[in-house]
C-alpha cells in the first residue's frame, strides 16, 4: 500500500488516509484545516496518534508532503490560506509545516475514513463501458 493512498481537498481541509510505519493494519486519518491551521491525526477507530504532541505528527507530514505533490504547492498553500508561504519556493509539503499556525483539533474519522472506503470501492471496479449504478447522477 502507498505511504497515503488517499488525499484530497475537500470539506475547508486537506484531508486523508496515512499507512502506519509500523503496523499494516492500521491507517491513520489526518487532517489540516484552512483558515484555522487546526489539524488532527487517530487511527480510523478514532484512537489518537501518539505522535500528535501539540504540533503536526510524522503521519500529518506526510499528508501534507503527498498533497503537494498531487495538487502542486499553489494549490495547497492558496487552499489553506498559507499566504506567507511563497509557492515558487516550496518544494515539498514539510516545508509548509512552520506555516501552520493552528493546534491539534479533534475531529472524527469516519467521514474522511468512509470517503477513502469509498474511492477504494471505485478503483477495484474492473473497467466497463457501462456506466455505474451510483455513478449514473454523472452520465447523460
Amino acid at each position: 500500500m502507498q505511504k497515503v493512498p488517499f488525499v484530497e481537498l475537500y470539506a475547508g481541509r486537506l484531508q486523508g488516509v496515512v499507512s502506519s510505519g509500523s503496523d499494516e493494519e492500521r491507517v491513520y486519518v489526518s487532517y489540516f484545516e484552512a483558515g484555522t491551521g487546526n489539524f488532527y491525526c487517530s487511527t480510523n477507530n478514532n484512537r489518537p496518534c501518539g505522535g500528535l504532541r501539540g504540533s503536526p505528527c510524522k503521519h500529518l507530514v506526510e499528508l501534507i508532503n503527498e498533497g503537494v505533490l498531487q495538487y502542486g504547492p499553489a494549490r495547497v498553500i492558496a487552499y489553506l490560506g498559507l499566504q506567507q508561504a511563497e509557492p515558487d519556493k516550496v518544494k515539498t509539503g514539510a516545508e509548509l509545516v512552520r506555516f501552520i499556525k493552528g493546534g491539534p483539533h479533534k475531529v472524527e474519522a469516519g467521514m474522511v475514513f468512509s470517503r477513502f472506503l469509498t474511492y477504494l470501492q471505485y478503483v477495484s471496479v474492473a473497467p466497463t463501458g457501462v456506466p455505474l449504478p451510483d455513478m449514473a447522477w454523472f452520465v447523460r
